[in-house]
């Protein structure tokens, strides 16, 4: 594996990303209508099976998944078209309302080439990603933006075995596209077709025999799994518990290597156990390191769908929270959900799975969902979508105050993403709270939009990314952009980030709209002047002010100077001279460079 970046084969792309327009800078040293598919069904439970409290259950478990979750077993016929058609409906269609699940039956699968468009979710239903192969490949490449993969968002593949038909598959993303349990018996290219621009990126609990090429990828994390080779780095490439990986070598290469996973529970999946639907529920690691499904069968616990109520967009917060309070759990099928109320989950070990990117859309300013301070919740592959009217928060993790240990057991908040604005006007104060102890939030990207429909510095106001108050929490894979304030503000105690990714909001007017004080701008990532322990490893923040290049931004990270508050790898970098840093963090580390878009860098803090 090198120790250095490898020359690509393609001339070194260059240029300031700007998302709605072009892209990114690449500072890289290299650069239902066919036959033989239909929804899933399981037969529902009887609706008298017995509640929490033992009398009669009004709402049924189990039954159909809904018009947009598509399975296919290896006798289907014309998968091929049937894929190509929802593609062609979902490849550009960043703000639209189709959302789907590609759900497949273990065996084998010849043939195919699954190209994955917006809200687009390709999954297998077998224990272990083995237990379904595709002989082909699942693309994603950027033809729809002109060679720029910077907006490829909101899509996954999860649960399947490739042999991809080059030998390399191509996986060209950026935010909100994890690539999860996932074996690739062969290379993975992370750019797009002639090497533009990207942005990404995610990978974890996989398996890539081959080399992983990021190419023009400014930054990737990639968590317990194990990979064949790792060609080269841009600004930021962050590992943990991950066999093959780079060595530590930050800052140059900007490799950020941690040998293990402080702590790490995968994300529940759905599977199939012979006929009968089930949700597979992974057991917690601690000090993880490889894929969690080594010799097969991963370890854990599972729950059939009848435990489940599998709800549809048109089911309102009412019954989803009847539904919870009759001891069900929550599998959101794709669609966008508008909640007049806020959906509460009160009860230890509840589960809200999401496929094909389910979308909560809170209205008249509620909050979208509320966990109460208990053990082992799971909320996993859903976005939550900002109203038209202010929320206070959009999705919280336990109530002010909370204080209940869960290390045994801790909440775990993964693929679960927030939009504000974008698709059209959305507001809210702050995005995501975590108030429990011990909350794992597992690949998160916050997203205060820069570009679509309802965009503006006060049309789409939204001052605070995510904002943590409880202790002992960890945080892998953050990604946190453009809000008016703080995108990241840790109150909490001995709280952990590995991996974090940020973009300052690029629409400032002037100076005096980001004035923190005396300070010039608000930090993308601000620890409480009272935390006494945190710790964190490769983190970056870019700026670009393109409204206002004149803006100057202090800092891209402030925390309190003492020993217990500790950072590894850190870089801000201005995208084209459009703003600058005068410090990486607090008063320490070199100004950015005119308009070199090259990083600035610290390697320990303090």
């Amino acid at each position: 594996m090198p120790s250095s970046p490898t020359p690509s084969p393609t001339p070194e792309p260059s240029g300031v990303r700007r998302r709605s327009l072009l892209g990114a800078a690449a500072a890289a040293p290299v650069l239902a209508s066919l036959a033989g598919a239909g929804s899933a069904s399981a037969a529902p439970a009887a609706s008298a099976t017995a509640g929490p409290a033992g009398g009669p259950r009004a709402l049924p478990g189990g039954g159909d998944l809904g018009p947009n979750v598509i399975v296919f077993d290896p006798s289907t016929a014309n998968i091929q078209g049937r894929l190509d058609e929802i593609f062609k409906q979902q490849e550009s269609a960043q703000f639209g309302t189709g959302r789907y699940a590609l759900l497949f039956k273990p065996g084998t699968y010849s043939g195919l080439n699954a190209q994955l468009g917006f809200y687009t979710s390709i999954a297998g239903l077998g224990l272990s990603p083995d237990d379904t192969t595709i002989n082909g490949d699942v693309t994603v490449d950027a033809g729809w933006f002109d060679g720029n993969a910077t907006q490829n968002f909101w899509r996954s593949a999860e649960n399947l075995a490739l042999v991809p038909v080059s030998g390399t598959n191509r996986w060209a993303v950026s935010q909100a596209a994890p690539f999860r349990r996932m074996h690739v018996r062969g290379g993975l290219n992370l750019a797009p077709d002639g090497y533009g621009w990207a942005s990404g990126g995610y990978i974890a609990d996989s398996r890539i025999d081959g080399t992983v090429g990021p190419y023009s990828q400014q930054q990737w994390y990639t968590r317990d799994s194990s990979v064949g080779g790792w060609l080269n780095a841009v600004w930021n490439m962050v590992f943990s518990g991950v066999e093959g990986a780079p060595a530590q070598s930050f800052p140059e290469p900007p490799y950020t290597t941690l040998e293990t996973t402080p702590a790490s529970r995968e994300k529940p999946f759905l599977y199939l156990d012979g006929d009968e639907y089930r949700v597979f529920l992974p057991e917690k690691r601690t000090d993880a390191r490889g894929v969690s499904w080594g010799n097969g069968t991963p370890r854990g616990t599972s729950l059939p769908l009848a435990q489940f109520y599998v709800a549809g967009p048109d089911d309102s917060a009412a019954t989803l929270n009847q539904a919870l309070e009759e001891g069900l759990h929550l599998l959101l099928t794709p669609g966008i959900y508008h909640l007049d109320r806020t959906v509460g989950v009160n009860r230890a070990g509840t589960v809200v799975l999401g496929l094909g990117y389910a979308t909560l859309i809170p209205d008249n300013g509620v909050t979208a969902l509320k966990v109460a301070d208990v053990d082992g919740v799971r909320l996993a592959g859903f976005l939550v979508d900002a109203g038209p009217v202010n929320s206070s928060t959009l999705l919280e993790v336990g109530p002010e105050g909370a204080s209940a240990d869960h290390s045994a057991n801790p909440t775990t908040v993964q693929d679960v993403f927030v939009r504000i604005g974008g698709a059209g006007p959305g507001k809210a104060t702050t995005s995501l709270v975590v108030n429990s102890r011990h909350t794992i939030v597992d690949h998160t990207w916050v997203w205060r939009a820069d570009h679509g429909d309802g965009v503006g510095w006060e049309t789409n106001r939204a001052d605070y990314g995510v904002v943590v108050n409880g202790d002992d929490v960890l945080i892998t894979g953050l990604f946190v952009e453009h809000f008016n304030k703080y995108d990241v503000q840790w109150n909490g105690e001995r709280g952990r980030t590995v991996f974090f990714q940020n973009e300052k909001a690029y629409d400032a007017p002037d100076q005096a709209a980001i004035q923190n004080g005396s300070i010039k701008g608000y930090a993308a990532y601000k620890v409480g002047d009272d935390v006494t322990e945190h710790e964190g490893w490769g983190l970056g923040s870019y700026c670009y002010y393109n409204v206002n290049p004149s803006i100057v931004q202090h800092h891209g990270f402030a925390a309190p100077n003492r020993s217990g508050v500790r950072f590894h790898g850190l870089l801000v970098v201005s995208l084209g001279g459009n703003g600058q840093y005068e410090c990486v963090i607090n008063d320490t580390g070199s100004p950015t460079s005119g308009t070199d878009t090259v990083p600035s860098k610290v390697v320990q803090y303090p």
